[in-house]
């Protein structure tokens, strides 16, 4: 029997909570949270990125993006360095880097694991259906 979209939207959120469980908890180890280890990862690939773009790009508002950046700081993961004029801008540590291409690893797996039930056809296309989906 077919889902209905309303199922489909929720196995989507579904999917979600089963990764961001599975990688919170795989993380675990490193000392992070997906959250703390998903800005790293951004920060990684936006270096010079202010402090709003990056909550943007983690899905937070700037002041929870602010609180974030300052445990990260705070655990030696980040630090904030002067930009163009009063801007202060984040960015990684020697240790950040260290969790950031650890912490790539173990998130890497935590997803490979949850679609190794699909053949790689199926994977491709899911992937152009999302991708699809996402530029609609």
């Amino acid at each position: 029997m077919a889902m209905s979209l309303p199922e489909i939207g929720l196995s989507v959120k579904r999917l979600q909570v089963k990764h961001h469980r599975a990688a919170t908890e795989a993380l675990e180890p490193l000392g992070v949270t997906l959250v703390q280890w998903d800005a790293l990862r951004h920060l990684h690939a936006h270096p010079g990125a202010s402090l709003h773009d990056l909550a943007v790009l983690t899905f937070q508002t700037d002041q929870a993006f602010g609180t974030l950046a300052a445990r990260l700081e705070a655990r030696g993961l980040i630090r904030r360095v002067s930009g163009a004029g009063r801007a202060i801008r984040p960015e990684l540590t020697p240790e950040g880097e260290r969790v950031f291409v650890a912490g790539s690893a173990v998130t890497e797996k935590v997803v490979r694991e949850s679609f190794s039930v699909l053949d790689a056809d199926e994977t491709a296309a899911l992937g152009r259906m999302l991708a699809r989906l996402l530029a609609h």
